[in-house]
């Protein structure tokens, strides 16, 4: 039994870039030997174990074979036969195509550091294509690691565009596209992401009133939401804050976003620019904000990334506050209820609304 450190790990290593994850490949090995070793097997199409103590992944060397569409569409082969570099070989990108043995050395069978000392996203073989999820990675990997000054290989983007016309990329579920979405959002450069799926077709090809509006000062903008820390959720909002409503809502629900996340950028969507103070009330009420004010904070967070004017959005924010003391209680105790009771609530909060802009005037 031999085991190697590979993927992510040895990649950021030679980088000197902090990871925190190891995966660890067994050639040589069966699982009941693994089992007995007090292993947790935990994969189901292959087997995958996690170590007794350190619960690290340990996952026995294989090959693949495609044996039908899209992301599971795959016939795994393992055993004590399957070489280190067969395993290397089913891998998606050269650089993350390298192990380390425990005596320290390299098995870098397809030129993986030379990709990572040239900055090169370069796929390792023509097997690349059978699993359409790559395109997503290799998006996710340029803004990861975009301020290194990574970019995807010409021939690597070609395979990609073809595959995008292909029709493949439909076969990916929900799921999959918004995990690898939301890790892209989570980096210092999601933009990139963005710009390669576009250039390789795959953004056009899945969503494609998504593509049209996803234009470079908007994606200079997620940038600055990346480095302002804005929530995952405010990012995504960001991103489609130039669709209209309801291509936002079609957006939200091919993606499967989860409901915060959906409505803050439906929202967005449907209310930026910000509209003029006598809107205000409205537009607070759509965003639910009392009753979920971090819809409130996210849509000023968008809206200040937007360009929206600060001292509008401070005063729609201390509106937003007045109105909210304005309670049911008072008006109860005047002896109002049911939908004369809603009325008058609303009207107070108006007249409330109305005042605050005739002092700010």
């Amino acid at each position: 039994m031999q085991i190697y450190l590979v993927g992510g790990a040895v990649r950021d290593e030679l980088l000197g870039y902090p990871f925190h994850e190891h995966d660890w490949l067994v050639v040589g090995a069966r699982p009941e030997e693994l089992l007995d070793q007090g292993f947790q097997q935990v994969g189901k199409d292959f087997p995958v174990f996690l170590h007794p103590d350190s619960k690290d992944e340990y996952a026995l060397a294989r090959r693949e074979r495609k044996s039908g569409k899209g992301y599971h569409g795959f016939v795994c082969d393992f055993g004590p036969e399957v070489t280190v570099e067969e395993d290397l070989l089913r891998r998606d990108l050269t650089i993350n195509a390298i192990a380390k043995s425990a005596d320290g050395r390299y098995i870098d069978p397809y030129g993986g550091r030379e990709d990572l000392n040239q900055r090169l996203l370069r796929h390792v073989s023509p097997a690349f294509q059978e699993d359409p999820l790559r395109v997503l990675r290799v998006a996710r990997f340029a803004a990861r690691y975009a301020h290194l000054g990574f970019r995807v290989a010409d021939e690597t983007l070609a395979l990609m565009t073809r595959m995008s016309l292909s029709g493949e990329l439909t076969t990916l579920s929900p799921e999959r596209i918004g995990t690898e979405l939301y890790k892209a959002l989570s980096e210092r450069h999601p933009s990139e992401f963005f710009r390669v799926l576009m250039r390789c077709q795959a953004l056009p090809a899945l969503y494609p009133n998504w593509a049209e509006q996803l234009d470079e000062p908007l994606l200079q903008l997620l940038d600055r939401a990346s480095a302002e820390s804005l929530t995952l959720d405010q990012r995504f909002a960001l991103s489609c804050s130039t669709l209209s409503g309801t291509h936002c809502a079609e957006l939200c629900e091919r993606l499967k976003a989860n409901k915060a996340a959906s409505l803050l950028a439906v929202r967005c969507a449907e209310l930026l620019p910000l509209p003029e103070p006598p809107e205000w009330l409205a537009l607070l009420e759509k965003l639910d904000y009392l009753r979920r004010p971090e819809q409130l904070e996210g849509f000023v967070a968008v809206a200040t990334l937007r360009g929206a004017n600060a001292d509008q959005l401070q005063r729609l924010q201390r509106a937003a506050t007045a109105m909210g003391q304005i309670n049911a209680a008072e008006l109860s105790a005047e002896g109002l209820s049911g939908p004369a009771l809603g009325k008058a609530l609303r009207e107070r909060r108006r007249a409330c609304l109305e005042e605050m802009m005739q002092a700010a005037d």
